[in-house]
């Protein structure tokens, strides 16, 4: 079918690392713009990172930027997502998600924070972090 498997989270103490891995396959592997988000129980998902398929594109949500970093391999079908300084307010179930959205469309930077243009979901990967 397509949908991305994410792997690699885990339990780190604040001011660790994880390196965050989403596999695609299929449509999602096609798919030009592949995002994280993140959803802790009794509030929405919100919107993490994304990348374009070319990779010279990528978006951060405020509170991340300067602590994230996403990049994609397409070689291998893999987009990793690398944080470091994790809070515990970062914890969350993280999740993959492919969309064929198009950088060229105008309002681009807008629409890959909104989850509903997301067409290709995984089931998510728990992170937790420790104060």
């Amino acid at each position: 079918q397509g949908q991305p498997v994410e792997s690699g989270g885990g339990l780190v103490q604040a001011g660790g690392s994880l390196r965050l891995s989403c596999a695609l396959s299929g449509r999602s592997a096609i798919s030009y713009f592949i995002g994280w988000f993140r959803q802790v129980p009794g509030k929405e998902r919100e919107f993490v990172a994304a990348i374009s398929k070319s990779v010279d594109s990528t978006y951060y949500e405020d509170s991340v930027k300067g602590r994230f970093t996403i990049s994609r391999d397409n070689a291998k079908d893999m987009v990793y997502l690398q944080m470091s300084s994790l809070k515990p307010e970062d914890t969350a179930v993280y999740f993959c998600a492919a969309s064929g959205l198009s950088s060229a469309n105008h309002a681009i930077a807008a629409m890959v924070r909104d989850f509903i243009w997301y067409d290709y979901w995984g089931q998510g990967t728990q992170v937790t972090v420790s104060s």
